[in-house]
């Protein structure tokens, strides 16, 4: 391809220009056509600015240069300037120009090499130094060079070399020129056709063996100079006077026969400012020490880590392709050194092989985000699957949903679901899923991240339901043992509470038998659980009757002191039936979901661990089930622990008031605790459980494993095939991950809590992250990969085959994905 090389830092120098030689003379081996218009070194601190700005009002007077005979460019100066360029085409000459980088790409663009054809790619740099974070970015004649091409609607590139030492080993820039080219091939080649990106800024560190390191997508460092700090510092006049000078003759200023001495007293007694030198000396400190105090993921980490940084962004100041942030960019194959044909736009594009297909990743989480992108690229070629975007338009906080056909180009059945052989893979919140285009004639090329109806299994009061009517069938079920079966009931109003408990027989008769013992502690207690809250809200403990409704009584106070303060006078705050929430409480309830409730007898005791303060915990499962049904069960699995350590509930009951009950040393969800922040979350592998499994001998933990296993089957058989089939229907192209909680017992049983869709991944943390990412490359080997990967996978003997085979490291991300259950329901892949 056409790429025009611009720099801020001049001609090849050794002092001020050592990288642009042997970057451009790599862009040719590469058998690129590389046009070159530098601005001449001797013009940099006038012309150059914040933003690389344009030389507005300045003459600028192109020069030819002829470049460096040899790729000694580091060694001396090399070349000479005409004021005229040569006569003969045979001579390659670099134009250098008297004005800013913005300046030159604008006049290399516009003034220079028609004859080479149109420019495909403007590559502003090498720079001489990194320009990572915002404090660089945003004063980098680099960035202003390329943001100028940019808008010019040309993709531009801005490259800056990291140094760490002034001491440039020859090789190793030969080796970031090599890499860089690579970087920016692949870049070109899969620039975003949805205008998400205008320019990238790669920042290529300058150490050995850099092409081998990884080159990850990030965001730019937001970082400022500290508070009340300049980055100049002011000298004696003498420093650089013969710069000034020299200045002042360039900009035709006269002050003959005046002394500078003369000239200071005359502004010094005047209207103007007395005549002061000033030096630029910024804290590079204050840079270093934001990049060490950030997480990592930025572009500033990932130089100080030796990763090549790229970062997408639009020419707006702001960087763009948040989605494509901590991924790894596929770096493709250099052309061969012998190939001197210039690579045009049609034949640089990789070839899509007959099993490529779309992605919409769009999970909204920017946590699990990268991690999902990154399983996705670990199993499948970057030529295989082109990455869509949401639409600048859309609003993060809508609930409509977005149409697939108007995210496709029109070659692929953009603008109207026609019928086509395009196939999609839909990655996103529920409520931006595409149904109509999931279901209709699509539904055989088209893979979504859940199920349309799983209410059977999420919604608490109809959980209890549906392993209530299987295990009443199969009385042998595992659930029968690991589910403590509760009442349901609803509630409009606390007046009305007594009246909904007549047919929750069970707590009826537990509450009516409570109130005949004086003592708490011989009391059977129950916890209470809105059927549709998420997050720990809502969660009470009682045992009477009186505790029950003082619990109702406080959530229609505070409704009624919410409906005081609604200046539309809403009257129905607390009867909303919706998922509305908004009015989230610290422990509380939203008003949204009152009505539907769910009373079990609480566990206890729980296994309690001394070597973890004593401290309540649940474990939670990641459940993996693919189209119409395979379940799966993540062997990875995480203890959440309480905030406090536990005591019964009768030992921080007052009295007849449940309000009173510390609920930090029961509830185990990260998102109520306030107390304990580190070690709240452990790998479940990891923790010290002190009792064997009294069968086997096995360790405890591996017993507790297959329980969940064997629990996790059942329940999803149940859903499947179970009462409640109306509220449970796989699709055969889809798949879906859900959280399920479970309990441990003192005795080492393992009670099914609940079952969450769209788990909160974010309380996994940064230090157990890579747990997450193992869960997704197994979800991507089982349920997208046999759909889109050319290989069929659909069963788990299938996988085992395989396994057996020669080539079983193709098929080890899914070793810790244990299948626990297939329900056959007539249902095969579409």
């Amino acid at each position: 391809m056409h790429i025009l090389v611009t720099n801020d830092d001049g001609p090849p120098s050794p002092t001020s220009s050592p990288y642009v030689h042997s970057f451009v003379r790599a862009l040719q081996r590469a058998g690129h056509t590389v046009s070159v218009c530098l601005p001449p070194y001797a013009t940099i601190l006038d012309r150059q600015g914040p933003y690389g700005g344009r030389d507005s009002e300045a003459l600028l007077l192109p020069r030819s240069i002829p470049p460096p005979p040899s790729d000694s460019a580091a060694a001396k100066p090399q070349g000479t300037t005409h004021s005229r360029p040569s006569k003969s085409r045979d001579i390659e000459e670099w134009i250098l120009v008297d004005g800013t980088p913005a300046s030159c790409a604008q006049i290399g663009l516009h003034y220079f090499f028609e004859d080479r054809g149109p420019v495909d790619l403007v590559v502003s740099g090498p720079n001489y130094g990194r320009n990572a974070t915002a404090v660089f970015a945003l004063s980098s004649g680099t960035l202003g060079g390329a943001l100028e091409a940019a808008v010019c609607r040309k993709k531009a590139i801005a490259v800056s070399y990291a140094f760490f030492s002034r001491n440039h080993d020859p090789e190793i820039i030969e080796g970031a020129s090599a890499h860089s080219v690579r970087v920016i091939e692949s870049l070109y080649r899969q620039w975003p056709s949805d205008t998400s990106v205008d320019l990238y800024s790669v920042n290529v560190p300058l150490v050995e063996g850099v092409g081998k390191n990884k080159t990850l997508f990030t965001e730019m460092l937001q970082n400022y100079w500290s508070q009340g700090s300049s980055c100049f510092t002011e000298v004696e006049g003498s420093v650089g006077a013969e710069d000034e000078e020299e200045r002042r003759i360039r900009e035709g200023e006269s002050h003959e026969g005046v002394a500078p001495q003369e000239i200071s007293k005359e502004t010094e007694n005047g209207n103007g400012y007395a005549h002061r030198h000033f030096k630029w000396s910024p804290r590079f400190t204050d840079v270093y020490n934001s990049v060490e105090e950030s997480a990592p993921g930025n572009d500033g980490w990932a130089v100080k880590e030796g990763l090549t940084s790229i970062t997408p962004m639009k020419a707006n100041f702001y960087h763009a392709a948040p989605h494509l942030h901590g991924t790894e960019l596929q770096l493709e194959q250099t052309q061969p050194q012998n190939d001197t044909k210039s690579m045009t736009q049609e034949h640089s594009l990789a070839h899509r092989p007959k099993s490529h297909f779309y992605a919409l990743v769009a999970y909204e989480d920017p946590y699990v985000q990268p991690l999902i992108l990154s399983a996705l690229s670990k199993l499948f070629s970057a030529d295989s699957y082109t990455l869509l975007s949401l639409p600048e338009s859309h609003d993060p906080s809508s609930s409509s949903e977005i149409s697939i056909a108007s995210l496709l180009p029109l070659s692929a059945g953009g603008g109207s679901p026609s019928d086509n052989d395009t196939r999609i893979l839909q990655i996103t919140p529920y409520e931006l899923v595409d149904w109509s285009y999931v279901s209709d004639d699509h539904k055989g090329n088209v893979m979504v991240n859940s199920y349309m109806l799983r209410k059977a299994l999420i919604r608490k009061h109809y959980l209890g339901t549906t392993i209530e009517h299987w295990v009443a069938k199969h009385p042998e079920s595992v659930l029968n043992s690991h589910y403590r079966r509760g009442d349901a009931f609803e509630v409009d109003y606390a007046d009305f509470l007594d009246d909904a408990l007549v047919e929750a027989f069970d707590l009826r008769a537990s509450l009516d038998k409570n109130e005949e013992i004086e003592d708490a502690k011989d009391r059977e207690w129950w916890i209470l659980k809105p059927g549709m809250s998420d997050r720990g809200q809502g969660i009470r403990l009682f045992s009477t009757m009186e505790e029950l409704q003082g619990i109702f009584d406080g959530w229609e106070d505070e409704d009624e002191e919410d409906e005081d303060e609604d200046e539309n006078g809403d009257a129905t705050a607390g009867r909303k039936e919706d998922d509305d929430e908004d009015d989230d409480k610290d422990d509380g309830i939203t008003a949204s979901h009152l009505r539907h409730f769910v009373a079990q007898p609480y566990i206890h005791q729980p296994l309690l661990l001394p070597a973890y303060d004593n401290r309540k915990f649940h474990i939670r499962t990641y459940v993996l089930c693919v189209g119409s049904l395979d379940v799966y069960v993540y062997r990875e699995m995480l203890a959440l622990f309480a905030g406090k350590p536990y005591v019964a509930p009768w030992e921080t009951s007052a009295g007849d008031d449940a309000s009173e009950i510390d609920l930090e040393a029961h509830l185990t969800n990260t998102c109520l605790q306030r107390t304990v922040k580190d070690g709240s979350v452990r790998r479940f592998w990891d923790i010290d459980i002190p009792i064997t499994a009294a069968a086997s001998g096995e360790p405890s933990k591996q017993a507790i494993f297959d329980q969940i296993c064997a629990v996790t089957g059942d329940l999803f058989q149940a859903a499947a095939q179970g009462g409640m089939t109306m509220h449970f229907q796989p699709l055969p192209n889809a798949f879906e991950v859900f959280g399920l909680d479970f309990l441990v017992d003192a005795a080492g049983t393992a009670w099914l809590l609940e079952v969450n869709s769209f788990p909160d991944f974010k309380q996994t943390g940064d230090e157990l992250n890579g747990l997450v990412q193992g869960l997704w490359e197994g979800v991507m080997a089982l349920a997208v990969r046999p759909r889109f990967g050319g290989q069929e996978v659909e069963t788990p003997s299938a996988v085992q085959g395989a396994r057996e085979q020669k080539d079983r490291e193709s098929y080890a991300e899914v070793r810790d994905m244990v299948h626990v259950r297939n329900v056959d329901l007539g249902r095969r892949f579409g």
